[in-house]
């Protein structure tokens, strides 16, 4: 990646700007193009323009992060693929990411992934990473934050139901009212009443998709898991374990494909990832309000690292 900033501008060098996201912008290009080097709250307020407290304030607004477990994370989650990709010493990944011993070091990744540096390489699974923020353009021209992370989910059972869906692209799409039809019939099984505090899952099987003009399956449910009683009449999909690109999406269910299209392409080309055809999922929280401006679930599309050509 081409370094375009180089330096701390200058506090001279602080004009007027037509809006926060430029200055926000700028710290996170910062940020991005230097997370080999050591980066300061003091210098990123500088570069802002703003002081320490004012950066602080207007970065977690924005992002729902303070700067330095913004910049933890990134750092921590480069050296957890690091981990997967290659033999180097956890030492040397601790004095490359800015950690002057290994123990702190290990203390920190542990802290964020649940296990030493070395259980997560023997696991050899891409869970929990966190890439760079990025900003996606609005309808109403106010551009708002998208954060991608890669998880590899394990195989689970769904148990719900399923129709064809025709999506976006097809000469005459129908998902829009062939979605909520199958979610409702689902929830019209016996006894899925005593289910409704569980988080919901709809499932789009792309995995032998010949066209969106043929149509696809779409499932909806919710993960079969110890303790929940199999329901008369649901049907049971088999979901293999995948890692995923997981994509939070908040507003109105209507607007999904907007981060969808910001996801496939403007994200994808340049992540060291690519898509991988297989079962896209969504996920909701219990009491989704699918029209809601507040509302917010999250989409997992099946990926795969540019190096890895399996999949």
């Amino acid at each position: 990646m081409s370094r375009l900033l180089h330096a701390v501008v200058p506090a001279d060098k602080c004009l007027p700007e037509p809006a926060h996201f430029t200055r926000i912008e700028r710290v996170l290009n910062h940020i991005h193009q230097h997370l080999d080097a050591p980066l300061s709250v003091s210098e990123l307020a500088e570069l802002s323009c703003w002081s320490r407290w004012q950066l602080q304030r207007v970065f977690h607004n924005e992002t729902g992060l303070t700067v330095a477990a913004y910049v933890r994370e990134l750092k921590l989650s480069q050296a957890a693929a690091a981990l997967l990709d290659g033999r180097e010493r956890v030492l040397d990944l601790a004095l490359r990411h800015g950690y002057d011993a290994e123990a702190s070091f290990s203390r920190a990744f542990k802290q964020q992934f649940g296990c030493s540096p070395l259980a997560y390489r023997k696991r050899g699974l891409r869970i929990g990473l966190r890439l760079p923020i990025q900003q996606i353009a609005a309808r109403s021209g106010e551009g708002r934050w998208l954060q991608v992370r890669v998880e590899t989910r394990p195989a689970f059972h769904l148990m719900g139901g399923s129709g064809t869906i025709h999506g976006l692209f097809a000469d005459a799409p129908d998902f829009q009212h062939r979605v909520p039809a199958i979610w409702q019939g689902v929830q019209a099984l016996p006894g899925w009443a005593a289910l409704s505090d569980r988080p919901l899952l709809g499932v789009s099987d792309l995995s032998a998709s010949q066209g969106e003009s043929q149509g696809f399956p779409y499932w909806a449910g919710i993960e079969q898991g110890e303790g929940i009683p199999a329901l008369p009449g649901a049907q049971i999909l088999a979901v293999p374990s995948q890692t995923y690109g997981v994509i939070r999406h908040q507003g109105p269910i209507g607007e999904l494909p907007r981060t969808l299209s910001w996801f496939i392409e403007h994200w994808l080309p340049q992540s060291g990832y690519r898509g991988l055809d297989g079962l896209e999922l969504e996920a909701y929280p219990p009491g989704y309000r699918a029209t809601a401006v507040d509302a917010c679930m999250h989409y997992w599309l099946p990926i795969a690292p540019l190096s890895s050509r399996s999949g």
